[in-house]
């Protein structure tokens, strides 16, 4: 490991975004995520400058850095018709890209997609339109980063490859990163902390690590492979603080953003996991 990654978690923008980036830092933290408007609804939320503008001067001041998550309902695979169609997405898609660039963020984290019913191709197709939709008009700095899914809601989204293809069939690779969840990796079943070393040259070969921005970091409350996507406290699940750290200590790892969606502890924060995850790339200094 020749470099530390950023290390912290999820936070509310109750206060916000400059008060969530205070409440990280506050934390132990030097990086956080949040959720650039209501978690639950596509609706767009005007951006407030002044706000995201306090939280890009803190973070650089302090030498943090931030990603964004998209809202639970996008979905890239929605048709251009129906309850919710693509181009509402898009335009949800592109606030949240705004209001992440205006915070000085990283990008901003999207699901891969569910195709409801849909035929795998068509919904393959879909996923693509929708990125292309979203980023032909979009020349800021922030990326759409995509995240593997566990495979509770299908099978779309599972893997490496679907992820990296998706990115190569895109009109804008450049603006696209991944996120990697390691409970979703491992509930997947293509993550075996037994076998680390054959993800890790498995990613490498398909070229996923190169663009790898940020981490999920999450252990799994349930076994490999089973596709159950409940996150539980690092070290606490059934992945285990040795696959966690074997994993994240590996070079990919070293410039990454890395996020906790575990739950606070006692004193509302995720202080104590921060820090003990901390200790795992210090430890790897001083072998």
């Amino acid at each position: 490991m020749t470099s530390s990654p950023k290390i912290g978690a999820h936070v509310s923008i109750r206060g916000g975004y400059g008060q969530a980036a205070r409440f990280a830092w506050e934390s132990g933290a030097t990086c956080f995520q949040y959720f650039p408007k209501n978690p639950r609804s596509l609706r767009v939320k005007p951006l407030d400058r002044r706000d995201a503008s306090s939280c890009a001067a803190f973070c650089r001041e302090k030498g943090m850095v931030s990603i964004a998550h998209t809202p639970y309902p996008t979905n890239l695979a929605a048709a251009s018709e129906g309850a919710t169609p693509r181009p509402v997405m898009v335009a949800s898609l592109l606030n949240d890209l705004e209001i992440a660039e205006a915070c000085g963020s990283l990008g901003i984290v999207v699901h891969f997609g569910h195709f409801s019913g849909t035929e795998p191709l068509q919904g393959y197709q879909n996923i693509i339109q929708c990125i292309n939709d979203t980023l032909k008009g979009w020349d800021g700095q922030a990326k759409l980063l995509i995240e593997n899914q566990a495979g509770n809601h299908g099978k779309e989204g599972m893997t490496l490859e679907e992820l990296v293809k998706i990115r190569e069939l895109s009109r804008y690779p450049e603006k696209i990163g991944f996120c990697l969840d390691t409970c979703h990796a491992f509930a997947a079943g293509i993550w075996n902390p037994q076998h680390t070393g054959e993800f890790l040259q498995r990613g490498e070969a398909l070229g996923y690590w190169p663009h790898l921005a940020a981490v999920h970091l999450n252990d799994s409350m349930y076994a490999f492979g089973l596709r159950k996507d409940r996150h539980a406290q690092i070290g606490k699940g059934c992945i285990g603080v040795a696959g966690l750290r074997t994993l994240l200590t590996a070079e990919p790892f070293g410039r990454t953003a890395i996020a906790l969606e575990t739950g606070k502890g006692p004193d509302g924060t995720h202080r104590q996991e921060i820090a003990a995850v901390r200790k795992w790339y210090e430890a790897e200094v001083q072998l």
